[in-house]
């Protein structure tokens, strides 16, 4: 017994002293991951990331399994692959530099996130029909519109191009932002939850040569943020009047106000079902802890 807690004590001995130092290490190294994983979601490398981990799961495969050839061509592709992601990210990384002197990171940190709940969660019946009176009175007077609705997958780098509104959802709101001739008709309003967030964003547009040449610039940035997002995407044509959605690289025609109430409640009903069965899960793993 004595000659066990001797050893003991001799492995605890050869472990480094952790010191004030050691502790501002490990703060430091902390901030700088979670400003990168943060900086990662918020822009297109969080598809990037998925798609990295994809190919390591893939290279553990090759190797477990011995797959020589692979892993030579692996070995060869990576230092390209590498020079590659510097050259397509260039813009977010260029952004992540330039704002990196301009935030307050220890504000950041320890800023409440959730705010007033009429603004954050899942979008409410009011907002819905908010989206949908509006939506078909300028279609009614033929006003363009594009709104963006976000889902899972981030659009506050698509929002950081417009103007910021933080407003409540309504008819009079959407309806004045996209107003002609008023300076915040062009481009696209993102929704986030209960709240208008930006106006006039820009929105990239669908490079797909099977689209109609009949749709306008509107219907093709709609189908862009599509094809790369989760998000959902109204248009009102402001030739026709007519009332598109965007979503998955399709434009489908809406013909009538109960019809788009029917697709917005469904991603609400999705939400929903998805942080219910997010609840359920924690609910069970607490229940098996405690048992």
């Amino acid at each position: 017994m004595n000659e066990i807690i001797s050893r003991l004590r001799s492995s605890v001995s050869l472990l480094p002293l952790f010191s004030v130092r050691n502790l501002i290490e490990v703060v430091i190294i902390a901030i700088i991951v979670y400003e990168l994983m943060l900086w990662i979601k918020n822009t297109r490398a969080w598809t990037l990331l998925k798609g990295i981990i994809v190919i390591l799961l893939f290279t553990l495969f090759a190797a477990i399994m011995r797959l020589d050839t692979i892993l030579w061509i692996l070995e060869r592709v990576s230092t390209v692959a590498m020079l590659a992601m510097v050259i397509i990210f260039q813009p977010e990384l260029r952004k992540a530099l330039e704002q990196l002197g301009s935030q307050n990171i220890v504000t950041n940190l320890f800023t409440i996130s959730g705010g007033d709940s009429k603004y954050s969660g899942v979008m409410s019946g009011e907002s819905i029909n908010g989206i949908v009176n509006a939506t078909f009175y300028m279609a009614k007077k033929k006003t363009g519109a594009l709104m963006t609705i976000e889902q899972n997958e981030s659009l506050l780098d698509i929002e950081k191009t417009g103007i910021e509104i933080k407003g409540l959802i309504s008819s009079g709101l959407l309806i004045n932002i996209f107003e002609k001739n008023t300076p915040l008709h062009d481009g696209a309003v993102i929704i986030r939850g209960n709240e208008v967030a930006a106006a006039t964003c820009y929105l990239t547009l669908s490079e797909n040569m099977q689209i109609s040449k009949d749709l306008g610039t509107r219907h093709r940035a709609a189908i862009g943020i599509s094809e790369t997002t989760d998000s959902l995407t109204i248009v009102v044509s402001e030739e026709t009047g007519r009332v598109s959605v965007a979503q998955g690289g399709k434009l489908t025609r809406v013909p009538d106000q109960e019809s788009l109430r029917r697709i917005l409640q469904a991603l609400v009903t999705d939400e929903e079902s998805k942080r219910f069965l997010k609840w359920r899960k924690a609910k069970q793993k607490a229940d098996e802890e405690d048992q």
